[in-house]
């Protein structure tokens, strides 16, 4: 709580110093008190929000609508105050100097005053973090995107030469607030008519109880080969709070179940083959495992019992950096690995061809997108859902649909 009283404080602060350039460009009170009823509505919000939370709840909800929209306005006069800042540096500069040449009358400009075109400079780029934190929230977070992509190997089995799959991951269902827009991104999914469906991992939050409401919607994803999973960070409960050890462990074990009645294989360290015309490939599912204090659960040795070396291999595995810190040194060859986790923070900039920016860049290396390293490709899913923020911009939801090409075939 006491962080909180801080946070508020330097919150204040901001805005009230912010103030000086909204009001050094508009003259209007009724704009001046909309400025300041805005400003302290948003505190108000979290503010109950944070006397009434129950960590039990996690960050969902009117929770988190409440903390990004103070996290808007927080952005908006700190970056305000920024300039301010800059400008007041300068104005002092000025006024030291005019002090020293014998500037003495406020007429002559004793004290330089503000500068209407660095507030409007300041306000202008201080609406864009802010604009773009409210857009994502009231449409980004469902703006599902379809990106496709076409990856060539030489030791496909001729028969998977164009086989389609597509990827969804970070479903984080206890976030959802919207049924029709969910319902319209599974039928998006549907509409790619792939070959096979793979879910990585994080289905909920923090309980299963969360998947309850979506059951029916996702257990409409259909593929000719099956819907198959894995579990991600999230899906082991690990983040909320339980009276007993045991409870934690039934959640869990609910989760598995409702998967499987929403017919998907969920892989646990294990694998299964995908025929086609007489000819195999191996696909390895495993368990979370993640660097630093994130989950290890996934036993890669014991998920490839019965796969050979010389097999093609599709692993499943939700965080990225699994691949970079064990895939990629395992002595198998695992031909394409599959994963999310990152979200690609839900915040970024991309022009295709041109950009791909966000600052999750600084803690995974591999973070959105396809990476090829020693021959062997992973696609790191920016996710279908949100958690924490309610929203995304620029790092929209994301449908991946990955066409195995044979090299030298048609």
């Amino acid at each position: 709580m006491s962080r909180f009283i801080i946070l508020a404080i330097l919150y204040v602060v901001l805005a009230v110093y912010g103030f000086q350039a909204f009001k050094t460009l508009f003259k209007s009170p009724l704009l001046h008190w909309t400025y300041i009823v805005l400003f302290l509505g948003a505190l108000v919000f979290l503010t109950v929000k944070v006397v009434t939370y129950d960590p039990g709840d996690g960050f969902k909800g009117t929770a988190a609508i409440a903390g990004s929209i103070f996290a808007a306005f927080f952005l908006l006069a700190l970056v305000l105050g920024f300039f301010l800042l800059l400008e007041d540096i300068v104005r002092l500069l000025g006024f030291g100097y005019n002090k020293m040449v014998g500037l003495s009358s406020s007429a002559d400009g004793f004290y330089p005053s503000r500068r209407k075109f660095v507030s409007g400079i300041a306000l202008g780029l201080a609406a864009l973090p802010f604009g773009a934190l409210l857009y994502g929230m009231y449409r980004g977070k469902y703006n599902y995107q379809v990106l496709k992509y076409e990856l060539e190997f030489e030791d496909l089995p001729d028969a998977f030469h164009n086989y389609q799959i597509t990827q969804i991951s970070d479903v984080h269902s206890g976030s959802f607030d919207d049924y029709k827009k969910v319902e319209y991104g599974i039928d998006l999914v549907n509409e790619q008519k792939s070959d096979v469906i793979f879910f990585t991992g994080d289905i909920v939050n923090n309980r299963s109880s969360e998947l309850e409401p979506w059951k029916e919607v996702f257990s409409r994803l259909k593929a000719n080969d099956g819907v198959f999973s894995v579990l991600g960070n999230h899906d082991y409960g690990d983040y909320a709070v339980w009276d007993t050890e045991e409870e934690k462990e039934q959640n869990l074990e609910d989760l598995k179940t409702m998967q499987r009645e929403m017919g998907f294989d969920l892989l646990l360290n294990s694998n299964r083959f995908l025929e086609k015309h007489g000819e195999k490939i191996a696909l390895v599912g495993v368990e979370n495992w993640g660097r630093g204090g994130f989950k290890k659960a996934g036993d890669l040795q014991k998920a490839k019992e019965g796969v050979s070396k010389e097999d093609f291999k599709i692993l499943l595995s939700h965080d990225p950096s699994h691949w970079e810190d064990v895939v990629l040194q395992d002595d198998y060859h695992f031909h394409l690995t599959l994963s999310g986790h990152t979200h690609g923070m839900q915040f970024g900039v991309e022009i295709p061809g041109w950009i791909k920016w966000s600052p999750v860049k600084w803690r995974y290396k591999y973070w959105a997108g396809i990476y090829k390293e020693m021959g062997q490709f992973i696609n790191v899913n920016r996710g279908f859902g949100f958690i924490g923020y309610p929203g995304r911009f620029g790092i929209w939801p994301e449908i991946s649909v990955i066409t195995l090409k044979k090299k030298g075939l048609a």
